[in-house]
């Protein structure tokens, strides 16, 4: 069956923006997951080894380049938009979080 073109297009829209939201979704709960290991290091001066330390740095500059090559659909609403900025701020939050801890 040929859709007609606007219906094709909306349809790869959908498609996109929706895998898009899915990986929103996941590096955000990436970073749920790095800020809860930040705050255990914080109460528990001892797990912040220089191998804890060079892992953690690293994990954040993985997801730090990854927040911030992730190009936006120009069809994504405002609140998309507003989603991804605020993660891209928590990146940058929770690397200052991890160098108070990381100092200990």
């Amino acid at each position: 069956m040929v859709l007609p073109r606007d219906s094709f297009q909306l349809k790869i829209q959908d498609s996109v923006l929706e895998s898009w939201r899915q990986l929103i979704s996941s590096m955000e709960e990436s970073l749920n997951l790095l800020e809860k290991g930040i705050d255990e290091a914080v109460e528990m001066r001892n797990i912040c080894t220089d191998e804890w330390c060079v892992a953690t740095e690293h994990v954040i500059d993985e997801l730090s380049n990854g927040l911030f090559s992730i190009s936006e659909p120009s069809w994504a609403p405002q609140e998309d938009s507003k989603r991804l900025k605020a993660l891209k701020r928590r990146v940058h939050d929770l690397y200052a979080k991890y160098k108070v801890a990381s100092k200990g």
